[in-house]
């Protein structure tokens, strides 16, 4: 009777093949093997697999015993078979790749298609193809910052409890103020959008002064509240809380959600709180603005209504943001949030494991073997 051994993968390996799994550039049959491998790393026998993914018990066979013999490296072996042999064998791609995660150009921060081609020997198209195939992009970058706030995970809890399960008889609203809006005039007109060309603005502007939005997000209905102010101070975050106590029904309790703002903290903006308190202040964590929802409104604001738009005075780009206002409250959209607590801080701690693999001074993680990302 054929022993099928088991297969034990280590915390780092199965992370790779999820990663891999859920990777939408992964190729197919990359896929097909992780999904092997990892079914069989549950205990699953080569007939219980191959009957899940409907395929060949053989197949399954072959693959565990391949893992087990040679390990993560050869799941992505190109397989041999009809067509086109590959010009360039897996050394070849795999320098690419190693070169491309680990290295730079001379005099550049990133490698481009030309670069890494002429630096390789091959066609800009084949690194194309290299790097598509393995969801590698050098010319893009993601802003990020990790929050230092020593009472994270206590704000983290509270916000998202309020996202994930509001309270009865009382609305949750995200409050947030966009500063320094400025109304941008355009020294000459653009050319209107037509079919086979796309719209066309002048690079350079005229600047006719700033204004500042404070803004609330009532986030079961997602109906947006907000108000231009010339100053963004303290008065100015009072009389908008003033406001906000008008629009909604007194018998209501309010949890605002803002950020640790100076304005939000000051002495007397807490005393105006203390003297209503039916309002009831959450704060989210330092460095953690994506945690308020308002943020994601402000994108459409800005997306909309305010990149492309060409403002005369202040009071044109006040009358456009009050039209864009008025606009979607007529049919608003709240924004659903869907992650958990345990969600963000698993994230949260592969970020700062990356971080602290970083040698200071470095902008690169330590060399190690990377394959197929």
């Amino acid at each position: 009777m054929h022993h099928e051994r088991s297969i034990s993968l280590n915390p780092k390996d199965r992370l790779e093949l999820e990663r891999w799994v859920d990777a939408h550039g992964t190729p197919q049959q990359v896929t097909q093997r992780c999904r092997i491998v990892l079914a069989a790393s549950a205990g699953q026998q080569d007939k219980d697999v191959a009957d899940t993914l409907q395929i060949n018990f053989k197949t399954v066979a072959l693959w565990r015993g391949r893992f087990l013999k040679e390990g993560v490296e050869c799941l992505w072996e190109v397989a041999a078979g009809r067509g086109r042999k590959p010009t360039y064998p897996v050394s070849k791609v795999a320098a690419v790749i190693e070169n491309t995660l680990q290295s730079r150009p001379a005099g550049a921060t990133h490698w481009s298609c030309r670069s890494m081609a002429k630096a390789q020997g091959l066609s800009k198209a084949t690194v194309s193809r290299i790097w598509q195939a393995h969801q590698i992009k050098p010319h893009r970058t993601h802003g990020f910052k990790l929050s230092r706030d020593p009472h994270f995970l206590e704000k983290l809890t509270d916000v998202v409890g309020l996202y994930l399960n509001p309270p009865t008889k009382a609305l949750v609203i995200c409050v947030d103020e966009k500063s320094q809006i400025q109304a941008l005039d355009r020294t000459q007109p653009g050319l209107p959008m037509k079919r086979g060309r796309c719209g066309t603005m002048t690079h350079d502007y005229k600047r006719n002064g700033t204004t500042t939005l404070f803004t609330a997000l009532e986030v079961a209905e997602g109906k947006v509240i907000g108000q231009c102010y010339a100053r963004h101070r303290h008065q100015e975050f009072v009389k908008f809380l003033q406001h906000l106590d008008e629009e909604f029904p007194a018998k209501l309790q309010l949890h605002v959600i803002m950020d640790n703002y100076g304005t939000h903290k000051h002495p007397r903006v807490q005393g105006w709180l203390k003297r209503h308190p039916r309002f009831i202040p959450h704060f989210i964590p330092t460095s953690s603005s994506w945690l308020n929802l308002v943020e994601r409104w402000f994108g459409e604001l800005t997306g909309k209504r305010l990149r492309r738009g060409v403002f005369v005075s202040v009071n044109d780009l006040k009358r456009a943001i009050d039209e864009f206002l008025a606009a979607w409250n007529t049919d608003p959209k709240p924004f659903v949030w869907t992650a958990t607590v345990d969600s963000i801080v698993e994230k949260l701690s592969r970020c700062r494991q990356t971080l602290e693999s970083i040698k200071p001074g470095c902008t690169r993680p330590r060399m190690r073997k990377t394959k197929g990302k």
